[in-house]
C-alpha cells in the first residue's frame, strides 16, 4: 500500500499536471483589488501595487538594497547555534524544512543583520524574511537579533528592525519562547546606552515577536495595511465573544488608537527613517533627500516627522486592508 501511495500516485499526478509555460510568473495579481500587474513594473515600484497601493511582501535582500546608500551593505555572519535542538518532526523533519527554506531564500535563517550608511550616517539594520518559515522566531533568529543589537552597541549606531513574523517557531518549543526575554534584554542595553531603536512593522507582525522586541522601539513605524497583533482576530472574538471593529489589528487602526507612531508608505521609509536617525543622533539631516522629494512633488520627510499630526505621512484610507 505504501508503494502505491509513495510511488504510483505521485507518478500519475506528474503526468496529469499541466506543463509550466514559463510565463506563469510574468503577471502578479493584487490580493486587494484583483488587478494584474506586470512583474517588472511591480519590482520597479518596490513591490507596491501602483493603483491600489497594496504593499506586497518584499525579500530581505531587496529591502536592504533599497534602504542603504547606493544599495551597499555588509551582512553580519549568522551566529552558530544548534540547528535542530529537539530533533523535531511533524509531517516533515525540521531539518528538512530548514534546508528547503535556505534553498528558497538564500539565507541561513529568518533574520539578516547588515551594516551600512543611511544618508551618510552609520546604521545597523535587522530584516526578518517572512519567506523563511513565516519569519518565525527561533534560536538562530533570536541569536542574530541579539548579536545585531550588540553590534550596534559596539559601533555606537542606531538599530533599525524590519519585523515580519508569524510568531515563535513551534519546532523549537520552549527554546523559541526563550528568545523573547533574550532580545528584550538586548534592546534594554541599547536603550541604556542612549542609542535609537526604530521598529518598522511590515505585514504581518504577530505572536511572540510583537510581544517582545517589536513593541519596544523608541519609534514605531508601520507600512500601510500591515497586520500587527499578538493573537489572531478569530481567537480574540471567540475569547471575548464580541465582533471586532473593521480593520482591527491593521496599521491604520493602531495608529488611530495610539499603538504606533506613524504609518509610512514604503517609498518614504528610507527618507523618513533617515530624518529620524539624524534627529535622534544630532547628525546632519538628509537635506538632499528632502529636496529630491520636493522636486518630485512628494511630501518631504522632515516636516512629516517634526510637524503636526496633519503633516504625518500616512496611507490613504483606500489603501487600508479591511478584514
Amino acid at each position: 500500500m505504501n508503494w502505491i501511495n509513495n510511488v504510483v500516485r505521485p507518478k500519475i499526478r506528474s503526468f496529469l499536471k499541466p506543463k509550466d509555460s514559463g510565463n506563469e510568473n510574468l503577471w502578479v495579481k493584487c490580493p486587494e483589488s484583483g488587478e494584474m500587474v506586470f512583474y517588472r513594473d511591480l519590482e520597479a515600484n518596490q513591490w507596491v501595487v501602483p493603483n491600489s497601493g497594496y504593499h506586497m511582501k518584499i525579500k530581505g535582500a531587496d529591502r536592504l538594497r533599497l534602504f542603504f546608500d547606493d544599495g551597499r551593505y555588509d551582512v553580519m555572519p549568522q551566529p552558530a547555534v544548534a540547528q535542530d535542538p529537539l530533533k523535531f518532526r511533524d509531517s516533515k523533519k525540521y531539518a528538512d524544512r530548514l534546508r528547503d527554506s535556505r534553498t528558497k531564500t538564500g539565507t541561513e535563517d529568518a533574520v539578516t543583520i547588515a551594516t551600512g550608511t543611511l544618508y551618510g550616517n552609520d546604521v545597523t539594520v535587522g530584516v526578518q524574511d517572512f519567506d523563511f518559515m513565516g519569519g518565525s522566531l527561533g534560536l538562530a533568529a533570536g541569536a542574530a537579533i541579539v548579536r545585531g543589537l550588540e553590534l550596534a552597541l559596539e559601533r555606537r549606531t542606531p538599530f533599525v528592525m524590519f519585523a515580519a513574523s508569524g510568531g515563535a517557531r513551534m519546532q523549537e518549543g520552549t527554546i523559541s519562547l526563550m528568545q523573547m526575554p533574550k532580545t528584550t534584554i538586548a534592546v534594554m542595553r541599547l536603550r541604556e546606552a542612549g542609542l535609537p531603536y526604530i521598529v518598522v512593522f511590515t505585514n504581518p507582525t504577530t505572536g511572540g515577536v510583537t510581544a517582545s522586541y517589536a513593541m519596544l522601539g523608541d519609534v514605531h513605524i508601520a507600512e500601510p495595511g500591515a497586520l500587527i497583533g499578538f493573537a489572531g482576530a478569530r481567537v480574540i472574538e471567540q475569547t471575548i465573544r464580541e465582533k471586532l471593529p473593521k480593520g482591527f489589528q491593521r496599521s491604520e487602526y493602531l495608529y488611530e488608537h495610539g499603538m504606533i507612531d506613524m504609518v509610512v508608505h514604503r517609498h518614504h521609509l528610507r527618507s523618513t527613517i533617515g530624518s529620524l536617525v539624524a534627529m535622534l543622533t544630532k547628525a546632519e539631516a538628509p537635506h538632499a533627500a528632502v529636496a529630491a522629494a520636493a522636486e518630485a512633488g512628494r511630501p518631504a520627510a522632515v516636516p512629516a516627522i517634526m510637524g503636526s499630526d496633519d503633516d504625518l505621512v500616512t496611507a490613504p484610507p483606500e489603501a487600508a486592508h479591511a478584514e
